[in-house]
């Protein structure tokens, strides 16, 4: 069984990219005028995708974010079966942004719909709950070699008024978030990873520095890079400081892969998308 951090490493070199590609359907900025929710965005993603294999420039993941196509009902959830099963079609690691949570029963039938029903390779969490609440995740992960992340330090504004909380000894609430994953981790063999935004460079840094002492590899899903204002290269500096691996992490870009043809100016959507994704590797400057 291949474990989730050895599928990161493949993907990244197979396609030459650390870049995750955020899907959050917005119907009003889809330029496709006929047809239902489920088929405009399904028409959107998939000719996104057609082209960025045609142009063998394919990202290191995608990563549809439940919600946004939740919003649109059935018909957004039916389009969200489509691009999962697209993506897997061409074999990308496919996250899916859940942010799942709740107690121990609850918390393991979201971890058979994620993975069973939605055949997504990884999924977010969240650990306000505790042990109990990530437990049935984690062990599905073992069992089947998929990832979890666990939201660690976000990149929204708001993840001050918790996150960064002192709490004994006066560090910090994402610190000891830090120290649960690993030790949740300890088992998980690479599958178990953490989000930890790219806005504040020095606490990725810092996060990132714990992880690198950790036993299993701790795979991280950095958002906010692109139109929450941090950069690619950036990122990857502050990453090399500790990481002896960096093919087993991903930088998520969404609105500005989803809708580079608005800033680019061309009505040719799906080849926009692969520019501003050629872009991003560009700055990333791995491969």
């Amino acid at each position: 069984m291949t474990e989730w951090s050895e599928s990161l490493e493949h993907a990244a070199k197979q396609n030459k990219s650390l870049a995750c590609f955020g899907l959050d359907p917005v119907i009003e900025r889809i330029p496709i005028k006929e047809g239902n929710a489920e088929q405009k965005i399904a028409g959107f993603y998939g000719e996104i995708l057609d082209a960025c294999e045609a142009e063998d420039c394919l990202p290191g993941a995608v990563k549809p974010n439940y919600a946004f196509f939740a919003q649109y009902g059935f018909e957004g959830l039916r389009a969200l079966k489509a691009v999962v099963d697209r993506a897997r079609k061409t074999k990308l690691p496919v996250i899916l942004d859940a942010k799942r949570g709740d107690i121990g029963n609850s918390s393991k039938a979201y971890a058979h719909e994620v993975f069973g029903f939605w055949q997504a390779d990884a999924v977010t969490i969240a650990p306000y709950m505790g042990s109990d609440s990530v437990k049935p995740f984690i062990e599905f992960s073992e069992r089947h070699g998929k990832g979890v992340y666990v939201l660690n330090r976000t990149s929204n504004a708001g993840a001050k008024d918790f996150q960064d909380l002192p709490v004994g000894g006066g560090k910090k609430l994402y610190l000891v978030v830090a120290e649960k994953i690993v030790e949740w981790g300890l088992h998980a063999k690479g599958n178990l990873g953490a989000v930890v935004g790219a806005t504040s460079l020095d606490e990725l840094a810092e996060i990132n520095s714990f992880y690198a002492k950790a036993k299993n590899p701790v795979p991280l899903l950095i958002p906010g890079v692109g139109a929450q204002g941090a950069k690619a290269g950036d990122v990857v500096a502050a990453l090399k400081k500790a990481s002896k691996n960096l093919a087993v992490h991903r930088i998520n870009s969404s609105s500005e892969l989803n809708y580079a043809y608005e800033k680019q100016g061309t009505s040719d959507y799906a080849g926009a998308s692969v520019k501003a994704l050629k872009h991003l590797n560009k700055d990333i400057g791995l491969f």
